[in-house]
Parts: C-alpha cells; structure tokens; sequence
C-alpha cells in the first residue's frame, strides 16, 4: 500500500505543477485601466473597482496577490473587495505644477498566473488656491510727461490652480487716468499693464491711489488685491532701450554655479543721472531667482545653483531697466537647459519566482524585472544584459519590463543555487550603468532511483541458526 499511496502523491504534485509552469512561460499581457478623480480626496477613498475592471475574480484575489507597484504609493488595493483606494494625500500643484493634464500613471501586478496591468489615474483640479500677489503695495514713478497710451507692467498674480480654476482675469478700479489691459508671457502666464489713458499733472495731483484684483474662474470665484500708489514725477525725457526684445541662451544643466549667462545692455540718451541704468528682475517666479544671479549695476546674469534637466528645461527671466526717473524698459530672456547623460539607469525587481523546481522546462519566466532612467532622448534609453555565461536569457517583455527566463534544464543535485547578474545600461554618448544580483534556489524533485553499492550479495549462514540472527 505504501508505495502505491507515494505514486499517487506524485501524481497529484505533477497535476499541480504542470498549470504553474505553463502559466509562467505564457507571462502575462500588459493592459490598461484609466480613472479620474479629484486632488484632495481622503485618505481610503475608493477610486474604482479595479477587480472588476481588470476581469478578476473577487474569490481568487487571495491568490493572484493583486498589488500597485509604483515609485511612489499613492493607492493600495483592497485585498477583500479588489478596489484601488486612496492611500496618500494628492495634491495636483505639488505633483504636476501648472501641467495642464495631470496623470499618475503606474503599474498592477497579479501572480498566478503573471500579468501585469499599467494603470492611469487623471487628478483634476478643484479651487483650493487663491490667486495672490506677491506684494500688498505696488509702488510707480510716472513723469508728468508721460504721454497717453503708455503701458506699465505690473507683477502677476501667483494661481496654483489650472484650467478654470486659474487666475482668469485682472480688474482695475474706476478712475480717470489709467486703464488695464492683459498680456501673456511665453510660458501661458497671464499678467497686468496699466495703460495711461490721458496726462497727468504733478502740479494739479502728484500721487494716484488704485486698487487692482485678480480673479479665478471657480464656483464661486476667489480673488486676491493689491494696493497701487502712483507718484508723479517731473519729466525725465528718455527712458532706457535694449537691443533685442528677446534674447535666447542655451546652457548644458552642469554648468557650475557662477557661470556667466549673459551681459545685457540698455542704453539711455539722457545724461548725467538721468542715463544711470539699474537692472531688476520683473514678473519671475522664485524658480528663477533661485537659479539665476542678476548684477543690478553691470546688467550681467549668472548662475547660482545646479541646473536639473529632468526638472525643468528652460526658463524665462524678464529684466527691467529703470534709470534714476522711473523710466523703464522691458526684455525677455529665454534659457533653454540642454540635458546631459547624468542618471545612471536603476533595475528594479518587480517580482521573483523561487525555490523553483528543478525539472523546470527551457523558457520558465523566474523574474520581471522594470528599468528607469531619468534622462531624456538617448541619455534615458535603457538595454539589459546577463553578466558571465549562465543558464538564464533576458526577454524584452513590455516598454521597460524585461522577463528572466530559463536557458536550458537545471539540475539541483549538480548546483542547488544561482546568483544572476543584471546590468543595465543607457545609449548616452558616455553611458552609464548599475547592476543588481538576483539569488535563485532550486527545489528538489524526486528524479533519482536509490541505489544499492553491489548488484549482488553472498552470505553464509550455519544451519540451526534461532530465528532473529
């Protein structure tokens, strides 16, 4: 009976197995799964039924491990009811900024059988910031000879929100002197210009009080406001001119600190006092003072910290020249950063399979394994390989996905255990790589006979022996 009940047992293991194994050489086939919700939602929000969605059974989530797999977790699965809940705070302006399509796209990854599922999550934006000037008082020096129909700009309004939500206009108290108009940096900011609509005299009224408001596009609208003083000033005849509207400058993002940008120049015809320029910047944000040095006597731009190209590409600084009458002239600086090979690429080992049996057939998936690279173009494009002569092949799976597969069939009684190598490297000009070691044990199957030391055996035996000798 004993070794009948052994046969049957290794029956019933190879009926198990031989499912296993099929399912991990099938691998799986990428899909995609899209939501929509809005930024700030509770913590444990449900955002859908991703069960459901992906075809799942809610009776086999125990055992196809449903998880999110992403550098950052910003959702969980449900492992009872399969659905895809909120498990950090989601706040739109700090991980997408003023993008105005904001998408958190990761991955799901289910076992038994392996498939992995790419999931997109679109955060809409909801009115949660006011729109906010940078200074409660805004202080201008306007000649009485200014004639009508110049224009002033002024600093914008700061709106983290987008789309609607955003700073859609500026308002400007009913007056007799001074109007508003609207205009738009390159770079889609909105911001104000006061117009002179008629003369003024600094004899009759030296200083003008005005009251300028931004307002969003939410339900209902927020706005912000800040006071603007005028005081009018005797006739400075000349104000300072540049030689381009715009300047355009390229720079590679490991340029050091202190490097030199560019020299502007403005020129003024007065003379004397009147001709001295002073240099400020106008309508930046803070990225840009904090990466950019401007000398307010020379005119000239500097940098003051590292550049990261996978941050930001470009920047735009507008500069202003006032000479000692308030007089002023504007111009446009755009900075493009040009992107340098300095991310190396990372492997990361998204799942593993082991012990695994030993009488595993040739092309048995034993990892996926994902790559990342920061870099852009050629610098971020990554390709993998198998370091010394193994047993193992990698196969380009999915966009960045690579499966570690079998090569040929392993014996654990020859080698019980491997250790992979994988490197990754990008197509920079100057590449650059990283590694990891991946531990695979074998599990024992029962594919050796025992053995005697000799075919056969001679003994002697006395006759009249008791029975037990």
């Amino acid at each position: 009976m004993r070794p009948s009940a052994e046969r049957s047992g290794r029956a019933r293991w190879r009926q198990v197995l031989l499912p296993f194994l099929l399912s991990l050489i099938r691998g799986a086939l990428p899909d995609q799964i899209r939501y929509s919700i809005p930024e700030e939602l509770a913590k444990n929000s449900v955002v859908g039924n991703l069960a459901k969605d992906l075809g799942l059974s809610v009776r086999d989530l125990p055992a196809r491990k449903l998880r999110v797999t992403a550098e950052k977790e910003y959702f969980i699965v449900n492992p009872e009811s399969g659905d895809l809940l909120v498990s950090d705070r989601i706040d739109r302006e700090q991980i997408c900024g003023k993008k105005p399509l904001c998408i958190l796209d990761f991955d799901t990854v289910a076992e038994n059988p392996l498939n992995i599922f790419h999931v997109s999550v679109i955060v809409q934006d909801i009115n949660d910031n006011t729109p906010l000037f940078k200074q409660s008082k805004i202080d201008l020096k306007i000649g009485e000879s200014t004639k009508p129909g110049k224009t002033f700009p002024l600093d914008p309004a700061l709106d983290l929100d987008v789309g609607p939500n955003s700073l859609q206009r500026y308002n400007l108290n009913e007056n007799e002197h001074f109007d508003l108009t609207e205009k738009q940096t390159p770079d889609g900011r909105k911001y104000p210009e006061l117009i002179l609509k008629h003369s003024l005299d600094r004899e009759e009224q030296n200083f003008h009080h005005l009251v300028l408001t931004a307002v969003d596009g939410g339900d209902p609208p927020q706005s912000g406001t800040t006071q603007i003083q005028i005081q009018v000033t005797d006739a400075n005849d000349n104000p300072p001119v540049f030689s381009q509207d715009v300047y355009r400058v390229s720079l590679q993002e490991g340029v050091p600190p202190g490097f030199l940008v560019l020299q502007l120049t403005a020129t003024d015809q007065d003379e004397g006092v009147n001709a001295e320029i002073i240099y400020s910047f106008h309508n930046v944000d803070e990225q840009v003072e904090r990466f950019f040095n401007l000398d307010r006597r020379t005119g000239e731009i500097t940098t003051k910290d590292d550049f990261d190209f996978e941050i930001a590409s470009s920047y735009t600084l507008t500069i202003e020249a006032k000479d000692p009458g308030d007089l002023a002239a504007h111009c446009s600086v755009q900075v493009e950063i040009l992107d340098e090979n300095d991310c190396a690429p990372e492997v990361i080992v998204t799942s593993i399979f082991t012990p695994l049996p030993e009488d595993s057939p040739p092309g048995t998936v034993i990892a996926l394994i994902k790559t990342r690279d920061r870099d852009s173009g050629e610098n971020g494009e990554v390709y993998c390989q198998i370091l010394g002569k193994t047993e193992f092949i990698l196969k380009s799976y999915s966009k960045n996905y690579y499966k570690l597969v079998t090569d040929r069939t392993l014996d654990r009684e020859e080698i019980p255990e491997y250790n992979v190598t994988i490197m990754a490297t990008d197509r920079g000009k100057q590449p650059l790589s990283s590694s990891i070691s991946i531990t695979l044990r074998l599990a024992d199957v029962n594919d050796n006979a025992p053995v005697f030391h000799q075919a056969s055996y001679v003994v002697h035996v006395a006759e009249n022996n008791p029975p037990g000798v």
